[in-house]
């Protein structure tokens, strides 16, 4: 286990959450200071520009109320109100312009050679205040600098408005103060950032070193040693905290102890059974294989850890999703020579968590070589097709030794006899035929001719045709989704197989019946469902019915001219398009036939 570095560790964490708050406190407090501030020179500030104003106005208001003569010692307007401007010109205020009713400058703070005095002003700022007689005041910038600029009227003694007063004052001053009591606050804060930090890296030892004794102490109990304990320094939550850590070390002891115990018991059971077994992971690498399943399958136990389970049972990735294994149930497994014949049952379940979702699989393997040996031998069909013949063949021969003996002669019989022998020649070629084609099936020699097809759309088109020439006291009903299902077949095979079940439901349904047509996907697999309302199957022979010659209604039907062979036929047509097929039943509530096919571009999970 690597060490924390300093700047990943809570330690700086606490250091930082120290810093800020105390960040976040100072800027608090000076954004409220230094607003507080600004507001109270802003206004000092005007206040004394607003005096000397007052002193300007009381002035100007005399010089214009006072009456002049004609003589030339007098003094002019211009020059008294000149006067008045040079003499209360201060620092605060940086220009001061008295203009007339006629927006003509007839007196300036600024008396240099570029002076505006005797020009008109053309700024609205001032205008505004000789056009409706109200004051006016604002800020503006000139070249970086903030300036305060204010306009009030002039009157005379008799309250005639005669001119305006126009000042400006510099406000860098206030500004230059709000600055350096910023400088101040920010020297201060890099202060007690400093300090802060000290007292942090103080307080957030005091929390960490448990901490990281804890950690300690985990790295130690990752190796299975449980024999130390974290040293408890306090009754406070880190205290209690140290206390429930050393608590659950014992617990866990205690369960690594019991764990052993039953790992050492289940590894006996493993070792002394006769099947083999075989532990996956959710994505099916082998985690634990048994003696009996290595020499079921040829592998070492201690070399299987790691390969993946399709490849220890030689199965197919392209044609077998180990998701889908627990669903089948079982299935057989081939691993025959050339010289000799080797079977294994393989059997799959899942192994799920308390959130019941999957964590991994069980595979339970046997030697059924035997047993599918016999099954085999079984499957030697020559006394099913003599006893199947020998029925139409004994019809057929005395049918004939009544036509031969003169029954021919008979225009009302002659007839039901040859037709009761072309039924019973026709029944025989069909069967023929069945067994051909279940012969070249086992013999490997038939082969698909697969095509991408929209089997919805194709189960559409074989269900029109048989509604074009079923009974009409028989219903079909579909309940089959409107998108598109893509899935790899040989559309002969595949009518065959859908003719066979479609053609038993009908044969098995009662008047007036209900066949149901159901498709939904399941996963990366289609599933099929076509169920009928005849007479039903007994539960002990419903797996039966797809065995060659197996027939649940005998006399019914050879009435209606069955083989025995058409689920037998078409269980291998689905199997060899790599789908399942199986059925449910209940006697007098009818038969339902499922299979599936596996979709297009199915998603394969590899190494």
């Amino acid at each position: 286990m690597h060490k924390v570095g300093f700047f990943r560790s809570i330690q700086l964490k606490f250091i930082i959450i120290f810093i800020l708050l105390l960040l976040i406190t100072i800027q608090v407090i000076s954004t409220y200071f230094v607003r507080g501030l600004e507001t109270e020179l802003r206004e000092n500030f005007e206040e004394s520009v607003e005096a000397s104003v007052g002193i300007l106005e009381v002035n100007l208001e005399q010089a214009f109320s006072t009456e002049r003569s004609e003589d030339d010692d007098e003094p002019t307007l211009e020059t008294e109100v000149q006067d008045i401007v040079r003499v209360n010109d201060t620092a605060d205020i940086n220009t001061i312009q008295v203009v007339d009713m006629q927006s003509r400058i007839i007196a300036s703070s600024d008396t240099s050679s570029s002076s505006n005095i005797g020009k008109k002003t053309t700024g609205n700022f001032i205008n505004n205040v000789l056009r409706f007689g109200d004051e006016n005041t604002g800020n503006i910038y000139r070249e970086g600098d903030r300036i305060y600029r204010r306009v009030v009227p002039i009157y005379d003694d008799e309250d005639t408005q005669v001119g305006a007063l126009y000042i400006e004052a510099s406000l860098e001053g206030v500004y230059n103060q709000l600055n350096d009591i910023n400088r101040v606050f920010l020297q201060g804060s890099i202060l007690a950032i400093t300090v802060s930090a000290f007292l942090g890296i103080l307080v957030a030892r005091t929390i960490t070193k448990p901490i990281q004794e804890m950690r300690r102490q985990a790295q130690t109990m990752a190796r299975e040693d449980f024999s130390q304990k974290v040293n408890v320094y306090g009754k406070d939550e880190i205290g209690q905290l140290a206390e429930s850590f050393n608590d659950l070390n014992a617990k866990l002891k205690h369960s690594r102890a019991l764990t052993e115990e039953e790992r050492r018991k289940l590894s006996s059971v493993l070792s002394n059974m006769s099947d083999g077994v075989i532990a996956t992971d959710r994505n099916g690498f082998i985690t634990l294989l048994n003696d009996a399943a290595g020499i079921l399958i040829g592998y070492e136990p201690e070399e299987a850890q790691g390969e993946f389970l399709l490849d220890a049972l030689q199965l197919d990735e392209n044609s077998v999703d180990i998701s889908d294994l627990p669903e089948s149930g079982s299935m057989i497994i081939d691993f025959s020579s050339d010289d000799e014949i080797y079977l294994i049952r393989a059997k799959f379940s899942t192994i799920s968590d308390e959130d019941n979702d999957i964590t991994g699989f069980i595979t339970v393997l046997s030697d059924v070589t035997e047993q599918e040996k016999i099954e085999r031998d079984r499957r030697e069909f020559v006394s099913n097709v003599s006893h199947e013949l020998r029925t139409p063949l004994t019809t057929m021969r005395s049918y004939i030794e009544a036509l031969t003996e003169g029954a021919w002669e008979d225009k009302e019989i002659a007839p039901k006899f040859l037709d009761v022998t072309q039924k019973e020649t026709d029944r025989m070629i069909r069967m023929v035929n069945d067994l051909l084609q279940l012969s070249r099936m086992d013999n490997k020699s038939e082969s698909l001719q697969s095509e991408q097809t929209d089997f919805i759309s194709f189960l559409h088109q074989v269900i029109d045709r048989f509604e074009m020439n079923a009974s009409e006291k028989i219903e079909l009903k579909r309940d089959l989704p409107n998108g598109k299902y893509e899935v790899w077949i040989d559309k002969d095979k595949m009518i065959q197989v859908l003719d066979n079940i479609i053609s038993n439901a009908i044969k098995y349904s009662p008047e007036g019946g209900t066949i149901h047509f159901k498709a939904s996907k399941q996963r990366n697999q289609l599933l099929v469902t076509v169920s009928d309302q005849g007479t039903g199957i007994p539960y002990d022979k419903v797996d039966k019915i797809f065995e060659r010659f197996y027939r649940a209604d005998k006399a019914r039907s050879r009435k209606i001219g069955g083989t025995g062979l058409g689920l037998a036929i078409t269980r291998e047509f689905i199997e060899a398009h790599h789908g399942n097929i199986w059925a449910k039943s209940k006697e007098g509530k009818g038969t339902t036939i499922l299979f599936t096919l596996p979709l297009v571009n199915k998603k394969r999970r590899g190494k």
